[in-house]
């Protein structure tokens, strides 16, 4: 290769080189700054979210179009290019008003219409003048049901209609009809769920245990303690006794 074509090739390269920086800026200066302003809106909407407990680490584009990725510390969230919603641990939440969307449409879709229910299947318990009304079904071996029993004994003014769902052991059915056959029943369930106190007789009396297993199948009652409010709304499991009182308050208007 002669010099000459050497040097032209050198030139040739640095005016390619020459163009292309030049060139950069018009098409990689503007995403850029478009980036850097939807980073800063996304950071500024989930720390506000966060409350000041949590620093976002980093923002950055998902593969996902119009969705970002979140990194908190070593988790991962994904919000939208707007920092309106973001998805947290398989859940969708409104960053903005704080509302759990999905949690609310699960809500919706597992509502009952209390009115419905066949509340001479359950063992009734009036506390004060039991103006509220809620309806629990409830395992004679479930742990959490005890807690649960616990705390619905101090609940004022509340008419609490148990649903007795042998679903946990083998002798959960058979606990249940016995509570169902002693001569106060709503005195031996309590004896049972908060002494352990297993009503004396053999559970032979005619009861409806076998119906209301039916009846936990069709509202797809799939475990205990399960709470249903007198707007229908639904809680499974436990929860503390002060969150207790709370949604009682929160749910007691019938819908």
């Amino acid at each position: 290769m002669t010099p000459v074509i050497r040097s032209l090739r050198r030139a040739g390269a640095a005016v390619l080189a020459a163009l292309a920086f030049a060139a950069a800026p018009a098409s990689a200066q503007a995403p850029s700054q478009a980036d850097a302003a939807v980073q800063q809106q996304i950071r500024g909407s989930v720390e506000t979210w966060l409350q000041g407990r949590f620093k976002v680490d980093g923002v950055k584009r998902s593969p996902v179009a119009g969705i970002w990725e979140v990194q908190i510390g070593s988790d991962l969230i994904y919000v939208d290019e707007k920092a309106q919603h973001g998805f947290v641990e398989g859940q969708l939440i409104d960053l903005k008003a704080n509302r759990n969307l999905t949690q609310e449409r699960i809500d919706e879709i597992t509502a009952i219409a209390f009115k419905d229910l066949p509340l001479s299947m359950a063992i009734k318990q009036v506390n004060g003048k039991g103006t509220r009304q809620i309806a629990v079904f409830e395992d004679p071996n479930c742990g959490h049901c005890r807690n649960l029993r616990r705390d619905l004994m101090n609940v004022k003014d509340v008419t609490i209609w148990t649903f007795t769902l042998p679903i946990l052991a083998a002798d959960s059915e058979q606990k249940a009809r016995q509570a169902w056959c002693a001569p106060d029943r709503l005195k031996a369930w309590n004896a049972l769920m908060l002494d352990g106190k297993v009503p004396d007789n053999k559970g032979t009396c005619d009861n409806p245990v076998a119906k209301v297993a039916e009846l936990g199948r069709k509202l797809r009652v799939n475990g205990t303690p399960t709470v249903f409010f007198a707007n229908g709304k639904r809680l499974p499991g436990g929860v503390p006794g002060d969150r207790l009182l709370k949604m009682i308050d929160e749910n007691s208007k019938p819908s």
